[in-house]
């Protein structure tokens, strides 16, 4: 691959609640529900990106996030799972869908969301990705990023090859698309079926019909456990049965089936070549177990609050106080960016609240509207400097940030780098503090600009008061400290880390 495999689309977040049923609720006849799991996962284009990620591709995801605790538990997931995210702003909620599940069966589902919000414009990186990239992948779920005019003429200008998973509510595909992957019902709803028509009949005239109406390149059709029906310029069309029995939960099977379509087509394959090696990944994919065994993430124990769910990855509350956590921090995120602000964020251990922290935390705070302060959690703190530390809680941590004039709000994260936290939180500016006595600062490259460009952010660094750091306090005193190992990367790479000029 001469480049990522990029995924444009709309991400939700997937929530499977397992429980047992044993009565039926007193005040209606319906069954009662006690949860003993659940499990988080990114729906949609995510998942797509998840599992293009998880056969070894460079996967780049270009969607919406909102500024909400779904938003900051997806990109955590995303970070986690290897996808390299290239956030929009997203107005209004994080689309959730919740399945209700009692013995592997779906009781119930539970979307949650609301009407779909407008996503934001594309930066020149995303536009830039979207240009190099060996394969193209549209996973449209009719939320709006299919729609968005940049993103769109981006799509239509790419000589890579663009695979296109429709959704009735979405929009046409753009005009030259090598690969549309309708499933049956969506092509009945695009391309009304003649009376009495046989399935493959109805089928292969919907999938022609879409292929002259999109100028595809071609349009295969998903049949379920019966493979998939490809339709070329040619009036003959392919079908490519499954190789073996297909039965189970077919949750995902479709963003399976489009994900591998496009990586083949990314290594150089003919569209009939990637349809087959579709059907079989999609096919092992459900007789294997579907989602639930092709991604086993982090379980939430029955009993711990969904509210604090994303302490897997993205850190929401669990502190007291109207600065800490993701609520705090999304109604602050709403408010200064309604009203055109500038949003600043800083980051890092913060062991030991001393004097050269505050000083780079003020500065930090003059150069926007907002001062967002993202923590290492004690479990990163420790996987980064060693058991010792940190000395302080991560929650008192971040109650002393907190109360500090020029914070304005404090979240904390689990992951060793920021990357997830920043993905959701796109500030404007980065901080962090600079080695200016030394003239290092001169050549400071931080490892966050590369994330920052994803949308069109600045990352800076500010001075700081020379001579003050954690480590050294901690040796001074006599502890075991750590070493001078920074949080997000050696001495050698960082010149601004290396005092711990945030820590």
């Amino acid at each position: 691959m001469r480049g990522p495999v990029v995924v444009v689309g709309d991400t939700l977040l997937d929530r499977d609640v397992e429980g047992v049923v044993n009565r039926l609720c007193p005040d209606s006849p319906v069954p009662v529900l006690d949860e003993t799991s659940a499990v988080d996962r990114p729906g949609g284009a995510g998942l797509a990106a998840v599992f293009a990620a998880a056969q070894g591709a460079d996967v780049v995801l270009v969607t919406a996030l909102a500024d909400d605790a779904g938003g900051a538990r997806l990109s955590a997931l995303l970070a986690a799972a290897g996808v390299r995210v290239y956030p929009l702003a997203l107005r209004g909620a994080t689309p959730e869908k919740i399945r209700l599940r009692a013995r592997g069966r779906v009781l119930l589902r539970h979307d949650r969301g609301g009407a779909s919000g407008e996503p934001g414009e594309p930066s020149d990186e995303v536009l830039r990705v979207i240009g190099a990239a060996s394969a193209v992948l549209v996973s449209d779920y009719g939320r709006g990023v299919a729609r968005q005019p940049a993103l769109r003429a981006a799509l239509a200008a790419t000589r890579a090859p663009v695979v296109w998973d429709p959704h009735p509510r979405g929009p046409a595909a753009v005009p030259g698309v090598h690969l549309a992957t309708p499933n049956e019902s969506e092509v009945r709803e695009l391309v009304p079926a003649l009376p009495g028509a046989s399935r493959l009949a109805t089928a292969s005239r919907g999938a022609q019909g879409l292929r002259r109406r999109w100028r595809a390149g071609a349009v295969a059709v998903t049949l379920g456990g019966d493979g998939a029906l490809l339709c070329h310029a040619g009036s003959t069309p392919l079908v490519v049965p499954t190789p073996g029995n297909a039965e189970g939960d077919t949750c995902g099977a479709g963003d399976r089936f489009a994900a591998a379509a496009s990586l083949a087509l990314a290594e150089g394959a003919l569209v009939s070549e990637a349809v087959q090696a579709a059907v079989a990944e999609a096919s092992a994919y459900v007789a294997g177990g579907g989602v639930a065994a092709a991604l086993p993430p982090p379980v939430r124990p029955a009993g711990e609050p969904a509210s604090r769910a994303p302490r897997s990855g993205t850190s929401l509350s669990g502190f007291a106080g109207d600065r800490v956590g993701v609520a705090a921090v999304a109604g602050l995120l709403a408010g200064v960016r309604a009203a055109g602000g500038t949003v600043v964020a800083t980051g890092g251990c913060f062991d030991l609240l001393h004097a050269g922290h505050v000083a780079t935390l003020q500065a930090a705070r003059q150069l926007g509207d907002c001062l967002i302060v993202c923590v290492n959690s004690d479990a990163s703190v420790a996987g980064l400097k060693g058991p010792d530390r940190p000395v302080m809680a991560e929650g008192d941590r971040a109650r002393l940030l907190a109360a500090l004039g020029c914070v304005d709000a404090v979240m904390i994260f689990d992951e060793p780098t920021p990357d997830a936290v920043l993905s959701w939180l796109r500030p404007d500016i980065w901080v962090k503090g600079g080695d200016y006595a030394t003239g290092g600062g001169d050549a400071i490259t931080l490892p966050e600009a590369e994330v920052l460009r994803r949308w069109g952010g600045n990352t800076v660094v500010v001075p700081y008061l020379d001579g003050r750091s954690t480590t050294d306090m901690i040796a001074r005193s006599g502890g075991q400290g750590s070493g001078v190992a920074a949080a997000f990367g050696a001495p050698e790479q960082q010149v601004s880390m290396t005092r711990e000029g945030t820590r």
